[in-house]
């Protein structure tokens, strides 16, 4: 690796923000006019979030065939397509006026982001790694939790007053904004040497990617956090809207202000991570997350609120550590694959997540799905803390 630049390190870290901001901005624009859309629609809540779950899925779907793309193509010229196609489908999503294509365009558009999602975290530990990783993953993340709350907000507050129509354009025009400052300001890579797409070569560095046994506890983190996170956004809304509550939508959209905690904890954990160690601060980060949801059970806005807080800022302070531990544990040649299988479990998560956690809401309402949700939690848990047993010649920070 190249001696380290603190300027160029600074343009990725901003460069990185911005488009992590861009893509959450797009992935999720949806969900606060879900309320909206399943009224014009007719549809019931699970339907309507198959607008989320779509585009995750088209996500988790072509994470690995576009992470291991971009050991042959290059990071940044994988990353600058995809954002732009997502964008582009982005723009056009505001005026498709049945609810089977945008259910088509969103799928397409979770592949188009795919290029990002599953590649971003491989790109920042070649270009900064070392000591440094912890804190830039922490603040990478920190990106997708304002590009996820300012989207929201953005789209939740000007939904109301335009339709879903003028929420959905809205949450475009913010994530063209920050797609073309990603452009501009992304270097290019230095220290990743591409591979001819092969198949030999790439499917090694899947096999080593899927063959170490520590890197399965923060893809399990991302399956199973992203799953309980997806489900509460996705009903949030719901929630609010119903008795007694009775929150109007305008309102109910400043809950997303709650992303704002994730902001400040993933980047908090990535730096904890790096003094402390991993799975510590990834177990504290989730205990934390099952206190948001207990305190969610409440029906006190003000309390729901504190409890979205708590929620919002576990999650992310898990998902930090855990994304940056499979950066710095993948082999150099395997780490592309590995950063698209955690993202493969993270957006898989949290299309069938979503699905199957939107059921539980129906079925059993807001107390029986946190049930659900807190033994996910309690697994992913219980997995991060088996890997304490690997033995150290295997185990990396255990």
């Amino acid at each position: 690796m190249n001696a380290v630049d603190p300027a160029r390190i600074r343009k990725i870290r901003i460069a990185l923000l911005l488009g992590a901001l861009a893509m959450f901005a797009l992935l999720y624009a949806p969900q606060p006019v879900l309320p909206q859309l399943a009224e014009v629609f007719a549809l019931n809540p699970g339907t309507a979030a198959l607008l989320i779950s779509a585009s995750t899925l088209g996500l988790a779907v072509a994470a690995i065939p576009l992470g291991t793309l971009s050991e042959a193509v290059g990071r940044r010229r994988t990353m600058i397509a995809a954002l732009l196609i997502a964008e582009v489908l982005g723009l056009l999503l505001p005026w498709v006026p049945f609810f089977p294509v945008l259910v088509a365009v969103r799928l397409v558009q979770g592949v188009a982001i795919a290029g990002l999602a599953a590649v971003a975290a491989a790109y920042l530990a070649d270009e900064t790694g070392g000591e440094q990783l912890g804190t830039t993953m922490g603040l990478y993340v920190a990106g997708t939790t304002i590009g996820g709350m300012g989207g929201r907000l953005l789209g939740g507050v000007v939904g109301d007053f335009a339709g879903w129509h003028g929420g959905l354009l809205a949450v475009a025009v913010l994530a063209g904004v920050c797609t073309v400052l990603f452009v501009v300001l992304l270097p290019a890579e230095r220290n990743h040497r591409r591979q001819p797409l092969r198949w030999r070569p790439l499917l090694g560095g899947l096999r080593a990617a899927l063959g170490d046994p520590v890197l399965y506890a923060p893809y399990l983190v991302a399956a199973l956090g992203m799953g309980a996170f997806v489900t509460v956004y996705n009903v949030l809304g719901f929630r609010l809207a119903a008795p007694p509550l009775l929150v109007p939508p305008a309102l109910a959209a400043l809950a997303f202000l709650a992303y704002a905690a994730g902001t400040v904890t993933s980047t908090l954990a990535g730096r904890a991570a790096d003094r402390w160690g991993r799975i510590q601060v990834l177990l504290a980060g989730l205990a934390v997350t099952a206190l948001g949801l207990l305190l969610m059970l409440a029906d006190s806005l003000p309390v729901i609120v504190v409890g979205l807080v708590v929620f919002t800022g576990g999650f992310f302070a898990a998902h930090s550590v855990a994304s940056g531990w499979v950066g710095a544990r993948a082999s150099a040649s395997a780490r592309g694959q590995a950063s698209a299988l955690y993202q493969f479990a993270y957006y898989g998560g949290s299309s069938v997540g979503g699905v199957l956690g939107g059921a539980a809401y129906g079925s059993w309402g807001w107390s029986g799905m946190t049930v659900l949700l807190c033994c996910w939690l309690a697994v992913a848990a219980a997995g991060a803390w088996i890997v304490r047993a690997v033995p150290k010649r295997v185990a990396v920070e255990a």
